[in-house]
């Protein structure tokens, strides 16, 4: 019976299994400790095959679960914790040394807009929201508690799926790693190239979204001067809900628009109005698709501003901070029957 016997036939298989039957436990908790730090090492192979020895009795199940959820949580508290002293800071530096960092603070925004603290429950499922729903539900102030049983709960349902996984196909996992063995380099070589081919995707998908919202920046000091100067220009910010409460940083007379309702928020202002569009994310992605959308509704001035709130303060401009009113008022329009 396959489940009776140690899993591998070829050299390469063995090895493997070897490996992992010695130090199983140790490697399944550094694999999945430094993938919950950012670190581009899935560690979903690991735990599958890892689920496949536990089948026989090579490793203990309890043991296998118990060790990987020790790593997550020792990752995602470092990274709550971050998140809870640096506020959006943490998101952002995340999402530069990411493949998709045009959109990865704004989409886990989204989905915490949408889920609140049970997006834990799903994270670990949605590539590039597992490293960054931490800190971002951290500086949205969840509390210690509540986060510990939530991210526990989504990392046991994370562990449990690719172990068990693993645990009923251990007869196939032990062909696959057989026919690795025998494919040698072959099989490396693939697996090199098919990971080459998918960050030159993500590569030219970013490139793509870049040409399309290439368009002329302002900068922040030429517009503090026409800030001076009258007519004064029209500043908005668009930002997420989620953004403003993690930093809740604002230009001065700034509006406070919803990219997709931004239409609704410049309803009353002339369209030979001066519109400049900041926000906070890479590249100034979101700035520029507010800015596309005010053109197609017949805006001719509208410009992006060039490094959004941080280039604005970094150079000593004024920055005012929402009152709790206003902060107030924000936390209470994010939907509230998923909240934590």
């Amino acid at each position: 019976m396959a489940r009776n016997r140690v899993l591998g036939c070829g050299p390469m298989a063995h090895e493997i299994i070897a490996l992992l039957a010695q130090y199983g436990l140790i490697l399944v908790f550094l694999n999945v400790l430094v993938e919950q730090a950012g670190a581009p090492v899935p560690a979903v192979p690991t735990l599958v095959v890892a689920g496949a020895l536990t089948s026989n009795g090579q490793l203990p199940l309890a043991g296998v679960l118990g060790v990987a959820l020790l790593a997550c949580l020792i990752s995602d508290l470092a990274w709550y914790w971050a998140g809870r002293r640096f506020g959006s800071g943490v998101m952002r530096t995340i999402c530069r040394v990411s493949l998709s960092p045009d959109s990865c603070v704004k989409q886990s925004e989204l989905r915490f807009q949408r889920w609140r603290g049970q997006v834990l429950l799903v994270a670990k499922f949605v590539p590039g929201l597992s490293t960054v729903a931490p800190p971002l539900v951290g500086a949205l102030g969840l509390r210690p508690m509540a986060f510990v049983v939530l991210d526990g709960l989504g990392s046991l349902l994370w562990l449990g799926v690719a172990v068990g996984l693993g645990y009923a196909l251990a007869p196939e996992i032990d062909k696959v790693l057989d026919a690795l063995g025998n494919a040698g380099t072959i099989a490396l070589e693939l697996v090199g190239s098919l990971l080459a081919l998918y960050i030159l995707a993500k590569w030219w998908q970013r490139h793509r979204l870049l040409v399309s919202l290439r368009m002329a920046r302002i900068t922040v000091d030429e517009l503090a001067q026409a800030i001076e100067e009258e007519p004064l220009p029209v500043v908005i910010d668009v930002r997420s809900q989620a953004a403003r409460l993690v930093d809740t940083r604002i230009i001065p007379g700034a509006l406070l628009a919803d990219i997709s309702g931004i239409d609704r928020t410049v309803h009353d202002i002339p369209l030979d109005a001066e519109l400049i569009i900041y926000c906070n994310c890479p590249n100034e992605a979101s700035a520029a698709v507010a800015a596309k959308s005010l053109m197609q509704q017949g805006y001719r001035r509208v410009r992006p501003l060039l490094g959004g709130l941080d280039a604005w303060e970094a150079a000593g401009y004024t920055i005012h901070r929402l009152s709790s009113d206003q902060a107030d008022a924000l936390a209470e329009s994010l939907p509230t029957q998923n909240a934590a």
